[in-house]
């Protein structure tokens, strides 16, 4: 078969995806108490099939142009040199502590036994990495309202043994990123910053993601944008050779999939104790792992990329209509607040049911579960009282009421793109119609 006919076949493929996509995935209509009010949800096109299709049709089933194609268009969309797909936010995280420990930095690495500042009250993928290396977990608290560390609370973390602060974006929300870049500038810490959650969020106008020396994100289906699967490192560091490596195996060699002797020395140079002239390929410098994408996962994400800036802005909008209902509420919950000189792309919408209100952020989550309004907690609450976590080495700076807070009084609503305003009007109409109910059974009591 000609290559011209090849490429007609192709582009008949895409008009029936086309069309496929238009007959399987009409938009519902929204019938309040019959629909679910999800928090999360995949937002796509027929965009997104074709592509994910035609990486198919090359079988090229490894990364390959999709990825390169992606890869470029992060980078570029933040500005920084380096960006590199993996199969996870949490592998991400763990490629970018384990790199920073890389011999490739020499006496600045990290070390087993090193301190990592990092918050109690989140994700846990944040904090594994820190264990997994050796390294002990320094957990200090976070503030209600932005759900984020302090850089008071930071500063009052350090100790002789602290090397480095690994913190995220709480649900979107930047930290005050110049405070503490300053911090970790002035104890010559490195900054890693976990944007799984706050793609496309800014600081000073100012992408997140590009104050510290290496940063993260995560494209499950639930975040931003999603490849399904998948996440990404970032920096501007020539670090990024080091995630390169650990993420291929521990592959010393950096030449592109189907690439050759890059370095010009494939055959003549001397590596550890192995035969001179040992085929760079399989010499392996770091203790590395296979945590690549599929092309088919970063072909979709090649459109997905394109549509992210909508995608914020949809999530900023509903965030709004959120703030604006629960407004008239502040008597029973604490409402979010984006940090001083923050943009946030909100991941969410974050409540604190207040203490003496009547009633606990369980009734209320059950009574919205029941009409069908998804919520979450936010993630693991005081990670330290997680089972998980019951005998790792640690250290803890102050108190952790707040993280403790947040485990029992918070819960978060959805702002993904796919909510419209009827979803968030009638959650708010559902919210209204529990806390008077509330209000009448606390009277009748009295």
């Amino acid at each position: 078969m000609t290559a011209q006919r090849l490429m007609d076949k192709r582009s008949e493929i895409r008009c029936l995806v086309e069309e496929y996509y238009r007959e399987a995935f009409k938009t519902e209509v929204f019938v309040p108490g019959k629909s679910h009010v999800r928090y999360a949800g995949r937002i796509f096109d027929d965009a997104e099939l074709s592509n994910a299709v035609d990486a198919v049709l090359d079988f090229w089933l490894t990364a390959g142009r999709f990825t390169d194609e992606f890869e470029s268009g992060l980078a570029e969309y933040l500005q920084l040199k380096h960006a590199m797909l993996v199969n996870s936010g949490s592998s991400a995280n763990l490629l970018a502590l384990t790199a920073l420990s890389s011999h490739l930095l020499g006496e600045r690495r990290l070390k087993p036994g090193d301190e990592v500042i990092t918050a109690a009250a989140g994700f846990p993928t944040t904090v594994n990495p820190i264990i997994q290396n050796g390294m002990t977990p320094v957990f200090v608290d976070i503030e209600l309202g932005t759900y984020n560390v302090s850089p008071e609370n930071v500063n009052a973390a350090i100790g002789p043994k602290t090397r480095a602060i690994f913190l995220a974006h709480t649900l979107g929300n930047p930290y005050d990123l110049d405070a503490i870049s300053e911090i970790a500038r002035k104890h010559e810490l490195f900054l890693i910053e976990d944007c799984c959650d706050a793609l496309g969020s800014r600081y000073k106008g100012r992408n997140v993601g590009t104050y510290g020396q290496i940063s993260t994100f995560s494209f499950y289906p639930a975040h931003h944008i999603t490849l399904g699967e998948g996440g990404a490192v970032a920096t501007d560091d020539d670090i990024a050779r080091a995630v390169r490596s650990l993420r291929d195996w521990g592959r010393d060699c950096y030449c592109n999939s189907g690439q050759n002797n890059r370095c010009g020395k494939r055959f003549s140079d001397q590596h550890g104790s192995l035969p001179y002239g040992y085929d760079h390929k399989y010499v392996y410098s770091h203790i590395g792992y296979n945590l690549k994408v599929t092309d088919i996962q970063a072909a979709i994400g090649v459109e997905q990329l394109k549509k992210l800036p909508a995608f914020c802005e949809r999530r900023r909008s509903n965030f709004s209509m959120w703030q604006e209902g629960f407004s008239q509420w502040t008597d029973s919950f604490i409402l979010p607040q984006a940090t001083a000189d923050a943009d946030p792309a909100w991941f969410a919408y974050p409540v604190t049911v207040k203490e003496d209100t009547g009633f606990d952020r369980t009734e209320l989550t059950n009574f919205l579960n029941k009409n069908r309004i998804e919520t979450r907690n936010l993630f693991g609450g005081n990670l330290l009282r997680q089972p998980a976590y019951q005998d790792i080495t640690h250290r803890v700076s102050g108190s952790l009421q707040n993280s403790d807070t947040v485990m029992n009084n918070t819960f978060f609503l959805g702002t993904y793109p796919g909510l419209s305003s009827e979803m968030i009007d009638y959650s708010l109409s559902t919210i209204a119609a529990f806390l008077k109910n509330r209000k009448m059974c606390n009277s009748r009591r009295a």
